[in-house]
């Protein structure tokens, strides 16, 4: 089992419902898998922001959703941003 730490963005942690959470995946996990268990366990808006959103990991972007997951690391949710 890995534990990695979730941090939540604007409106994914408002969707969320909270700043940050810690998730328990199996050895192996990937980025993937991850995004399924967090939208299974926060259905509704939260898995609509997933579908969306980009992903740090590390404080480092990833387009690579089958990453496999390290124990300890830290996923940070970036929902898609407006501004100018």
């Amino acid at each position: 089992m890995l534990k990695v730490q979730v941090n939540y963005y604007a409106s994914a942690r408002a969707a969320a419902g909270a700043d940050s959470e810690a998730v328990a995946m199996p050895d192996g996990a990937t980025l993937d898998d991850l995004v399924a268990r967090l939208a299974a366990d926060h259905p509704g808006k939260l898995a609509r922001v997933l579908s969306m959103a980009s992903f740090l990991i590390n404080g480092v972007a990833t387009t690579d959703r089958k990453r496999a997951l390290a124990d300890g690391e830290q996923v940070d949710v970036l929902p898609p941003f407006a501004g100018g």
